[in-house]
């Protein structure tokens, strides 16, 4: 039974103050635009545009390179300057297209498809496959494949993931709040994919004026609800959002498919929507620029491929020195040492904090609160893991369900010890998970 909420979270500072009473803004990026072909999940994209060619705003300058990949579009117009490695906010090094920026932004012609209604579910996937579409909030698994069940009969619910948990973070919210109509036309797109689906707007209850706005636009909507969760965090994780609104749950090793269910967040559907009602590509997202070291902390509307640099300069830098800046926010974001990093297709934010906003610790020995125990969304016991990771005990590891965690900090967070017990988890996973790849 669906109880809109989960066991176990947390409720860290919200900070979402700063930015979510200002409107979007739109900018154009003025220098080199940088688009690494791995923005996704799965095989990376093929560039088929060679140094010095000449493109266009929504050419196609990568192809999938596999069932389980996406395509890549450049956002402006202008010259292949080179096709190099570049520093992803990960720190990792990737193959990317650099397109030196003609300040034109001359287009290619977008041609409208059919109504959707009319549409074939296979087209309707096969608009959204072309386009690049990827799910924008979290690691970029191809919104096409998650499209595309073995079982398409057996999705229940298509959930649009609305809660946007993760502390500083106001991009969706502004989303819902100036764009509700293209959000719900992409749900809409969404839910007949598959002929049994119903849609659900999963809200947390922090946001009441989305809420009302959305009950308000779907009164008259046989197929699609609103479902408000309560607000903790990480309640917009895939799992723990499956199971606060339908009470269905499944592990590491399933697909939300596999319940019936298919997630995909609120800049993802709006992207959905743009693909199979005007054959738009994936070019843009919205993006925070937040924190209490940026002078003005906003949303912006950005191109993907623009530098973190610009959209710094935009928000008027900063008004105090940053202790620490990271891609994406304070719980599950990345922590940046350079700020020449290209925005991506999965690029929430830029969270800019100040020494006060920070904490400095030292890390001590455990105290067996078990606070860690009542803080884990995938009921396991943090502190026993971490402790198997420390003494090198892979197998205990393992038997101790250690796959199962989401990376999603609350036991770091709630630590009065101050250990390290995500990083050391997170060590752990990535271990095995290089091992099952041989």
């Amino acid at each position: 039974m669906a109880r809109g909420t989960f066991t176990g979270g947390i409720h860290p500072y919200e900070g979402k103050e700063l930015s979510k009473d200002k409107p979007i803004k739109s900018v154009l990026p003025k220098g080199d635009l940088v688009y690494p072909i791995s923005q996704h999940i799965g095989a990376p994209a093929k560039p088929i545009v060679a140094v010095g060619d000449h493109v266009l705003t929504g050419q196609k300058i990568a192809e999938a390179g596999g069932f389980v990949s996406a395509p890549i579009y450049a956002t402006v117009s202008g010259t292949v300057k080179a096709i190099e490695p570049r520093r992803l906010a990960t720190g990792a090094m990737c193959d990317s297209i650099i397109v030196e920026n003609d300040g034109k932004y001359d287009e290619v012609e977008f041609k409208p498809l059919k109504p959707y209604e009319e549409m074939t579910a296979e087209d309707k996937i096969a608009a959204v496959r072309e386009a690049g579409v990827v799910g924008m909030g979290g690691a970029g698994f191809p919104t096409a494949v998650k499209f595309s069940p073995k079982e398409p009969d057996k999705i229940d619910y298509v959930i649009a993931n609305c809660s946007e948990c993760e502390p500083y973070l106001t991009s969706d919210y502004r989303r819902m709040i100036e764009e509700p109509e293209l959000l719900l036309e992409g749900l809409k797109i969404a839910v007949s994919i598959f002929p049994n689906a119903r849609g659900i707007l999963a809200i947390e209850d922090n946001k009441p004026d989305a809420i009302a706005k959305f009950k308000e636009l779907t009164k008259d909507e046989e197929k699609i609800s609103v479902k408000p969760v309560k607000t903790k965090y990480p309640e917009g994780a895939e799992r723990m959002l499956i199971y606060a609104v339908t009470g269905r749950e499944i592990n590491s090793s399933m697909l939300p498919a596999d319940a019936g269910c298919i997630v995909d967040n609120v800049d993802t559907l709006c992207a959905v929507c743009r693909a199979v009602k005007e054959g738009r590509p994936l070019m843009e997202r919205i993006v925070t620029i937040t924190g209490d070291a940026v002078t003005d902390p906003r949303n912006y509307k950005v191109r993907i491929g623009t530098n973190y640099k610009e959209l710094l300069e935009d928000a008027g830098g900063f008004k105090t020195e940053p202790a620490k800046i990271i891609s994406g926010g304070p719980m599950m974001g990345f922590a940046i040492f350079d700020l020449d990093i290209p925005t991506t297709k999965t690029a929430s934010a830029l969270t800019c904090l100040t020494k006060d906003e920070v904490a400095e610790f030292e890390p001590s020995a455990c105290i067996n609160c078990a606070r860690c125990v009542e803080a884990c969304p995938e009921r396991l016991i943090p502190k026993n893991l971490a402790d198997a990771v420390e003494h090198g005990d892979e197998k205990a590891f393992l038997d101790m369900y250690g796959m199962e965690c989401c990376e999603c900090g609350c036991c770091s967070y709630i630590c009065p010890a101050r250990r390290q017990l995500t990083q050391l988890i997170k060590g752990m996973r990535k271990i095995q998970l290089g091992k099952r790849k041989k």
